[in-house]
């Protein structure tokens, strides 16, 4: 074999495992839960493939409210994720000098810890006679009677937390890319330290606030611990729906229904969200 075709062939051979490992653990499960997705019977009978789309209709608006409790729990953690996470990268990225590694250390240190058992931490946190809801009631921002937990503020407080490390890594890595001497150069051409911040720092910052937006979103979207651990059957999300009917009701044609129609509506957010940002800074924060 020449080297001209060698040299020809390398891209296809480092992407060889890559695209096997896609292919096995993500195209042909697709492809299994799809054709099982359009099938119908039960777990007693069996199951029979006879191109049952209305299963997704039906499935669409038997479960409209949980979709949309999970869109805005996600949306709602996501933005709280970034007020929480973008001060914390900012001065990660620009004052924390010697005691940076420290602190990025602290960020991804919940990781140690089992996801489940960080959920149900939160438990004794927002529990009825725990100390957070004491100094609530103590200052007036929470009734004698009122409760923190099994409450949607209890899941959204869940998701925030589990997920504020995948939004605070990126917004580093944007922050810490950026040349200090652009922001000495705006403010030596008389810009204020505000105008500095949101014509330079900010918009050099875009691909990281993207990137840390789509990994929070995206998991927080499918998310059942939470909701499942730290509210009641009220703040259930799609994601609780999907685990019930795989595991307890055995409803395997509408569960893989519920789970295209997640990722569709996944697909369709996030093209409409790079659409409104500008795909560039999608291939920036990918890269």
């Amino acid at each position: 074999m020449g080297l001209r075709r060698r040299k020809a062939l390398l891209p296809f051979i480092l992407l060889g495992p890559g695209l096997a490992w896609l292919v096995l653990f993500f195209a042909i499960p697709a492809l299994t839960q799809l054709y099982v997705s359009l099938q119908t019977g039960n777990f007693e009978v069996g199951y029979t493939f006879d191109w049952a789309w209305s299963t997704y209709s039906e499935a669409l608006s038997e479960y409209d409210e949980q979709f949309l409790r999970s869109l805005g729990y996600a949306a709602t953690a996501t933005v709280l994720c970034f007020v929480i996470a973008f001060p914390l990268a900012y001065f990660i990225a620009f004052h924390a000098g010697r005691w940076r590694n420290f602190m990025l250390l602290l960020i991804i240190l919940p990781f140690f810890t089992s996801y489940l058992i960080r959920t149900v931490a939160w438990q004794t946190i927002l529990a009825d006679n725990g100390w957070v809801a004491d100094t609530m009631r103590s200052v007036g921002l929470l009734e004698e009677d009122g409760r923190l937990l099994a409450t949607r503020t209890a899941v959204i407080a869940g998701i925030t937390y589990n997920f504020l490390p995948f939004m605070a890594l990126p917004l580093y890595v944007s922050l810490e890319k950026i040349d200090r001497r652009l922001i000495e150069a705006a403010t030596d051409l008389y810009a204020s330290r505000r105008q500095a911040f949101m014509r330079v720092t900010l918009p050099l910052a875009m691909p990281g606030i993207i990137a840390g937006s789509l990994l929070t979103f995206i998991p927080a979207v499918g998310d059942f611990v939470n909701a499942q651990l730290l509210g009641t059957s009220r703040q259930y999300m799609i994601g609780n729906v999907i685990q019930s009917k795989f595991l307890v009701v055995t409803d395997y044609p509408e569960a893989a229904a519920l789970s295209f129609i997640l990722m569709a509506i996944l697909l369709a957010c996030v093209l409409l969200y790079t659409r409104v940002l500008g795909s560039r800074n999608l291939e920036e924060a990918v890269v």
